[in-house]
């Protein structure tokens, strides 16, 4: 019996591999170009563009570690709901209009592209260091999900864990190696679509196969009555105030994160963009949502009272999804719901390595060392490159597993996804919406934004009065105001220069009239090179 149920898993989780390649396959016809490899041609529908950033911006934390929290917070874990609702609101309502807006003006294929024009800047400085700590904590996040990766092969399909994450590994370099961005955001969708329906669904079936002798509240109350307080679950009104805020503040990292802003960069015109918002906004709510449901479900089925919920649903509860998938759920629907885990890992990793490939490729390879290029060229180069950060980032991930066997999985995520959010969002955020920010403003945002997750999350949370409230708010949200404040300090301090606020407004206003910075090379792609030699 168990050998049948193996070999179903197998069989369904192969399907799914080589819908993945299909995918990989049928992409790779449209790539002509950098910009076709790294944005999609900047002609990708809002489906996809909308599923893609969900999906690249939920990652195997929705699953693993969401459904973990809930099962850990009980209902205090549907703060994470409500911040990441706002940030994913905030950014498709009032930011990726006139991100999208600008980087077309400026050609831009990547980040770092967006950001060189945008300053008008006349060195590459900023492109450096923009591009430096991309792929310092893309490579660490990605080296989170391979992580998950094989924690899920262990706990789903009883594989080695170094065995699982190998094949994560090989499934998604294969099929972006071939199709790139646009590989990337179809198979995106397809997984997005699977976690969706796969997460919104299994509450539900759950319910109904509980024994609803008591309610959830008080099922609750009878294991802790403080998994039932809403507004935290500790005497110490500071601590709840600052776990609260740890908690909704994750939202922060959709406001600029540069995986979830490439996706913008990519999407076809603004009505797009209104449409795509709708999709991402139901997406979150019922995902993120149900995610949480999962872990109440599970703490209330699998654990009583004076019981160590870690003792019996792992680290932050990161085995939930594969006890109540086994538990509740015949073979096929588990094969299946693997094959959701993988999903939600694979869509984050492949997104990042393209951005961490466009960061070495583009911003250090071509702009400074190489811009005499070729397209066909730099396409071969990009690919080097996206093999050389995923074997980087799965060696990370073996050493993580080989040296700390108790790691929490779900704030490692946190980590590189704080990171990178620090480092960009206040950047992002305020070259949007303040003309006095200056390059220099940019510059000082980023090191301040980088500096002060590794001080908060290394040194202020060991600290014994007020580390442990920092612990609980978490190093996401101090380093965004510290990198928002020197950004405007340093900026007062050092002005931009008039000409970038001239053609910012001309470009706000709509009087821009087309014409990209023709005493500077930072505009123009490597495809318009390519087209005026030929």
């Amino acid at each position: 019996m168990q050998n049948e149920a193996f070999a179903t898993k197998i069989v369904v989780l192969s399907i799914y591999v080589a819908i993945l390649f299909l995918i990989g396959i049928v992409a790779s016809r449209r790539i002509k170009g950098m910009s076709d490899f790294y944005l999609g041609g900047k002609n990708m529908g809002f489906w996809a563009v909308a599923f893609s950033a969900r999906a690249t911006g939920e990652s195997g934390w929705l699953l693993i570690g969401l459904t973990g929290m809930g099962a850990i917070a009980g209902y205090s874990g549907y703060w994470v709901v409500a911040g990441e609702l706002l940030g994913v609101f905030v950014s498709w309502q009032f930011m990726a209009k006139r991100f999208k807006r600008r980087s077309d003006k400026y050609n831009a294929i990547t980040i770092p592209d967006y950001l060189q024009a945008h300053f008008k800047t006349k060195s590459n400085t900023l492109r450096v260091i923009a591009a430096s700590v991309l792929v310092i904590f893309v490579v660490i996040y990605v080296a989170s999900q391979m992580d998950v990766t094989g924690i899920a092969f262990e706990s789903m399909l009883n594989i080695p864990y170094k065995v699982g994450a190998l094949i994560g590994f090989f499934i998604v370099l294969a099929y972006i190696f071939v199709g790139g961005f646009v590989a990337a955001v179809w198979s995106d969708m397809f997984q997005g679509i699977l976690m969706f329906f796969g997460l919104v669904l299994l509450p539900v079936v759950v319910w109904f196969s509980m024994d609803h002798g008591t309610g959830v509240t008080e099922g609750l109350n009878a294991i802790d009555p403080t998994l039932t307080q809403v507004m935290g679950r500790s005497d110490d009104g500071w601590m709840n105030l600052f776990t609260i805020l740890g908690f909704s503040m994750i939202g922060l990292g959709f406001l600029g994160s540069p995986q979830v802003y490439v996706r913008f960069m990519s999407i076809k015109s603004d009505r797009e963009i209104d449409k795509g918002k709708w999709v991402a906004m139901i997406f979150t709510l019922l995902t993120d949502a149900a995610a949480v449901t999962i872990g109440i479900l599970a703490r209330i089925y699998f654990t009583k009272e004076g019981q160590d919920p870690e003792a019996i649903l792992g680290n932050d509860g990161e085995n939930v999804l594969s006890m109540i998938s086994e538990t509740f759920l015949p073979t096929i629907l588990v094969a299946i719901f693997i094959a959701i885990v993988l999903s939600a890992i694979m869509s984050t990793i492949d997104s990042l390595l393209i951005l961490a490939s466009s960061a070495i490729t583009r911003d250090f390879y071509q702009k400074i060392f190489r811009p005499d290029l070729k397209d066909r060229d730099l396409t071969k180069f990009s690919r080097i490159a996206t093999i050389t950060m995923a074997i980087a980032a799965l060696i990370i991930a073996i050493i993580l597993y080989n040296l700390y066997p108790d790691r929490q999985v779900f704030w490692i995520m946190i980590f590189g996804w704080s990171g990178i959010a620090a480092t960009f969002c206040p950047v992002i955020i305020l070259s949007l919406f303040w003309k006095g920010y200056s390059e220099r403003g940019a510059i000082a945002s980023m090191i301040s934004g980088f500096i002060s997750i590794i001080i908060f999350k290394f040194v202020i949370t060991t600290l014994p009065e007020i580390g442990p409230y920092v612990k609980e708010l978490d190093v996401l949200a101090p380093s965004f105001v510290v990198a928002m404040i020197f950004g405007i300090i340093v900026s007062k301090i050092y002005p931009p220069r008039k000409e970038a606020i001239n053609h910012i407004e001309a470009i706000d206003n709509g009087t821009d009239d087309g014409t990209l910075y023709p005493d500077e090379k930072i505009g123009p792609t490597n495809d318009k090179i390519l087209d005026s030699e030929t």
